[in-house]
């Protein structure tokens, strides 16, 4: 366990990277709303999603969402915290559960501070506005990227050994 415990750095630098720029943005914007960085394709704009992903629950009355949240967040962590700390998980699945539990703590304490999650980062690519998102977002995006690949390639790495595919 103690050759383990460095590693809960990952997922604590990724809650202390979240939770600063959330509020540096905060600081930045809260009089404007909105700063542009990159005309017509990036720009920080302050907003709040009660809901989930994409907005999803946003809708549906608060005490709905905050049973759906604590429920599924302590799921979340316990279960992907279980695995980022057993002996046999292998580095590069390590490192994406340690991305993915930061995130998903940043989003957390989010829920906690202010009911809702504090979104700044706001694209638009030929007119498609995208989803405005935050640090957090990322880390559990890039880490279920890392995770997917961990798992295919050891998945193909197991078959290789068994002689399945050659």
């Amino acid at each position: 366990m103690i050759r383990r415990l460095p590693w809960l750095l990952l997922p604590a630098a990724a809650l202390a990277v979240d939770f600063a720029s959330k509020a540096w943005i905060l600081g930045l914007l809260a009089q404007r709303g909105t700063h542009v960085v990159i005309p017509g394709f990036f720009s920080l704009t302050l907003g709040y999603n009660p809901g989930a992903i994409f907005g999803t629950l946003g809708g549906a009355p608060p005490r709905v969402r905050t049973a759906v949240f604590i429920v599924s967040g302590l799921a979340a962590v316990a279960y992907f915290g279980w695995e980022f700390l057993r002996e046999t998980t292998p580095t590069i699945q390590r490192v994406a559960l340690g991305l993915i539990l930061g995130g998903a703590l940043g989003n957390g304490l989010d829920r906690l501070r202010h009911g809702a999650v504090v979104d700044f980062l706001d694209f638009e690519f030929w007119g498609w506005h995208y989803w405005t998102f935050n640090l957090a977002d990322s880390f559990i995006v890039c880490g279920g990227i890392l995770l997917g690949l961990a798992l295919l390639l050891g998945a193909l790495k197991h078959r290789r050994a068994a002689g399945d595919l050659e």
